[in-house]
């Protein structure tokens, strides 16, 4: 949350400083050779294109073929009844052009569309499997901009230029044909403008690249920022930040103004001066032309004839010109979209995975340590414990103790810098991460909701969970009510995010989904942060139901919540200074009863004055052996308020005795004294 608010509430800067980072430049053969693999399938399809397009070429040369026809046999000579035949040609030309353009044009369309299909959806199924460090790193609104805009750019490099390519090939042989046959002398003085297009469109196809890839980077400017700001709308309606987001947007926006007219200005700089060397060729040609006709060596026919064909010559010369400085254009998009492709994520799955099937849920950390990657600071210091099926453990401490990291690497989001992470004895490195992820359910403090209905929200835990289940995971959250009393009930949708619903609301239907997953192991990460009384109250039942027979990992800052946790971990500075009962660490009078006094003051009194047959916190204490240092669990009386209270199915191993650690002085690393034996 306070990344987001660092990222609004940050001065107004330059619009340079948030351009997003240019992607390592590549040549276009490069981009060419990469993503042709996706266009193979579709070769078929363009060949017919090309085809369809080929006999369009001939259509139209056969048009100017008569053009010829008709000056030199009607209109020179005047005889009108050579007319009506050439009329019908004309006509029949004319209706068959049309119908092959029109299914040639949607077949190259229809082609085109498919290579951005298969592209996109490649591009995004890479996505997915990177690892969410890439995503940290990474400007979302970026990142939309090359899914969408950029990939466009690559149908024009490998698809539509290659067709292009193929058909002003043809169209120079087939037109530059027909000028020679009509007179070679003519047609050799034409083609002397050939390498001057040639070299004008090589000298301007560097600057256009450079500046079509600043376009495109102001575009991902533009995608992130509008991103960020409407994502965090309550935000930045609640802060009074509206006019500071419209001037972001529109610094970045008139920096992508700036970007396109320069882009403009050498792409309106090139087209001049192409058109300038085909008025030079045509006016030669005309002059030579008109000497050959008033010597006779040539009919008034043949010279129009002639000139038409030559400006068809010209369109591809020039197009040839076009299509190279479109291509490095084009490019700029591909670098962008290889960019994404060439990124790995930092978590694999092994080749030979470790079957897991349903785990039993033992989880032990072993001296492990973590640094982000990209930093040089440890996050984690030889963090050592374990969690046994059906206990609760507690992770506590102040904001960035390195708490949530732990449950990162748990989920094997991340990989350990140093140690190792087991479950049932495996080294989670050894196991698939989608089998190991399957058994665990999650409920954070940021609940997180996709737009759309209640239902497959609840489904997310367990795709192939029936109706009933769905229903009854509902009912076991305690969400079934108000579900009913949405407007369309279970097919009501959530809106971005669940911001339809209440705070209380979506954490019930995240209870729900972990509900439906039925995983062994479970991870809640500030269920309760962030509601109110009544409906922090609202959810403890159902997170006491999802807790019972499973082994639970607790993330809570506040230290009532964790009370009657098996084990209590106490972190400073990403490491374990003090593990135990809730009971033993307040004795032992260090950082966690320091923290405790802190945030509980009213409670820390009563635990002073509490009396024979209370717990810590003053409450009584269900009839049992004396607690004498074991972790047993404490059995709370009905009206108790904590939600933590999990006891131990029959069966579950026992815990062992825990040991404070003694004061050191700061934050020292936990000794393993007070470890669980294993």
């Amino acid at each position: 949350m306070w990344d987001v608010v660092r990222t609004l509430v940050r001065p107004d800067t330059p619009e340079d400083e948030g351009l997003v980072e240019a992607a390592p430049t590549v040549m276009v053969r490069e981009v060419y050779r990469r993503f042709w693999p996706y266009a193979r399938p579709l070769r078929w399809w363009l060949l017919i294109s090309v085809l369809l397009a080929s006999a369009g070429l001939l259509l139209q040369g056969l048009s100017v073929w008569l053009s010829k026809v008709l000056v030199d046999e009607v209109l020179v000579p005047r005889n009108f009844a050579a007319f009506p035949p050439l009329a019908g040609a004309y006509v029949g030309i004319a209706l068959a052009t049309g119908a092959i353009g029109f299914v040639g044009d949607y077949v190259a369309a229809w082609t085109g569309e498919n290579f951005l299909h298969r592209l996109r959806t490649a591009v995004f199924t890479h996505l997915q499997t990177l690892s969410v460090g890439f995503f940290d790193r990474r400007r979302l609104g970026d990142i939309i901009s090359r899914l969408t805009s950029d990939i466009v750019a690559i149908e024009g490099v490998v698809l539509s230029g290659v067709a292009g390519l193929v058909i002003s090939v043809l169209r120079i042989l087939l037109f530059g044909g027909v000028l020679f046959v009509l007179d070679w002398q003519l047609a050799l003085i034409s083609l002397i403008v050939a390498p001057l297009l040639w070299v004008t469109a090589r000298s301007f196809s560097r600057r256009i690249k450079l500046a079509s890839g600043e376009v495109r980077r102001r575009s991902g400017s533009i995608a992130t920022v509008v991103e960020e700001s409407l994502g965090n709308a309550p935000m930045v309606q609640a802060y009074g930040r509206e006019q500071a987001e419209v001037r972001r947007f529109t610094g970045q926006s008139r920096a992508s103004v700036a970007a396109t007219l320069r882009a403009e200005r050498i792409g309106g700089l090139f087209t001049p001066l192409i058109d300038l060397v085909q008025v030079l060729g045509v006016i030669t040609i005309v002059g030579v032309g008109a000497w050959q006709l008033a010597a006779d060596r040539i009919t008034l026919g043949e010279l129009l004839a002639f000139l038409l064909y030559l400006s068809m010559l010209y369109g591809p010369l020039s197009g040839l010109g076009h299509m190279s400085t479109g291509l490095f254009a084009a490019a700029a998009g591909g670098e962008r979209i290889l960019e994404l492709l060439d990124e790995q994520p930092e978590v694999r799955r092994p080749a030979h995975p470790v079957p897991l099937g349903r785990a039993v849920g033992l989880i032990e950390v072993e001296d492990v340590g973590f640094r982000y990657p990209g930093t040089t600071t440890d996050v984690l210091q030889g963090i050592s414990f374990t969690a046994r099926p059906g206990r609760t453990t507690a992770l506590v401490g102040v904001s960035g103790a390195g708490k949530s990291t732990i449950a990162r690497l748990i989920l094997r989001l991340y990989d350990p810098t140093s140690g190792r992470i087991t479950l049932d004895g495996h080294d989670l490195r050894d196991l698939d991460p989608a089998e190991l992820r399957a058994n665990i359910a999650m409920v954070l403090q940021e609940t997180l909701l996709l737009d759309d209905t209640v239902a497959e929200n609840i489904k997310a835990g367990r795709p192939d969970a029936s109706e009933d289940e769905i229903i009854a995971a509902a009912k076991a959250a305690d969400a079934h009510e108000f579900i009913e009393r949405l407007p369309d009930g279970y097919a009501t949708r959530v809106g971005q995010r669940g911001r339809l619903l209440s705070g209380g609301q979506r954490q019930r239907v995240a209870i729900a989904r972990a509900m439906v997953r039925d995983a062994p192991m479970l991870l809640l990460d500030e269920p309760t942060a962030g509601l109110d009384d009544q409906a922090s109250e609202r959810i403890l039942g159902p997170v006491r139901r999802l807790m019972a027979g499973r082994t639970t990992i607790v993330i809570s800052h506040d230290l009532l919540t964790v009370a009657e946790a098996d084990q209590i971990l106490y972190l400073e500075r990403g490491r374990v200074v003090e593990a135990g009962t809730h009971e033993q660490l307040l004795s032992a009078d260090n950082g966690y009863a320091h923290l405790y006094r802190l945030r509980h003051p009213e409670s820390a009194r009563v635990a002073v004055r509490r009396g024979p047959g209370t717990d810590s916190v003053g409450r009584h204490r269900a009839p049992g052996p004396a607690s004498a240092g074991l972790t047993e669990p404490l059995r709370d009386a009905p009206s108790s308020p904590l939600p933590f209270s999990s006891p131990a199915p029959a069966g579950s191993p026992g815990v062992g005795r825990l040991v404070p650690v003694p004061d050191r002085g700061g934050a020292e690393p936990w000794d393993g004294a007070a470890r669980i034996p294993s």
